[in-house]
């Protein structure tokens, strides 16, 4: 096997990776946030409230509009390093506010999801979308009009 073929094999499989990872990230998210949306604003408030949130007012439509609308983005793979961070970021305050003190298991209330959740967050925000994605089509349109030769990062 050529090096040439390795590699274009190599950076197929991982932005196959990838863009396994988005999407049921982006699914899940979406399920998390219409879960959400469906219980209504005053419901999850209150739940916020009693799970110590500050501002649960205000932390309420911030989480339920990122998780709903971010999990929309990152399915689609738009705005994808963004979009991770910032449920990478979501997912790092639940575990801390809410899920620290009841230990690991998820089971227990404890903070295993919401760690997974938010490695995997992170691990998108840092790899990028994979090139199935919205935002590689700009990209690759990008590069194009501007005569660049690259080849997409996977």
């Amino acid at each position: 096997m050529s090096t040439a073929s390795f590699v274009a094999m190599r950076t197929t499989s991982t932005s196959i990776g990838l863009t396994a990872l988005r999407i049921v990230l982006g699914v899940v998210f979406i399920a998390h946030g219409a879960q959400k949306a469906a219980q209504g604003i005053p419901s999850v408030t209150q739940g916020f409230s009693g799970m110590g949130v500050p501002l649960a007012e205000v932390a309420e439509p911030l989480v339920v509009g990122l998780e709903l609308v971010g999990g929309v983005l990152l399915v689609l793979g738009v705005a994808t390093r963004i979009v991770g961070a910032l449920l990478a970021v979501d997912m790092v305050v639940a575990g801390f506010l809410v899920h620290a003190t009841a230990g690991f298991f998820s089971q227990d209330g404890g903070f295993e999801y919401v760690l997974v959740l938010a490695v995997a967050s992170l691990a998108v925000a840092l790899t990028g979308p994979g090139r199935i994605s919205v935002d590689a089509l700009f990209l690759r349109a990008s590069r194009r009009r501007r005569g660049v030769e690259e080849p997409l990062p996977a």
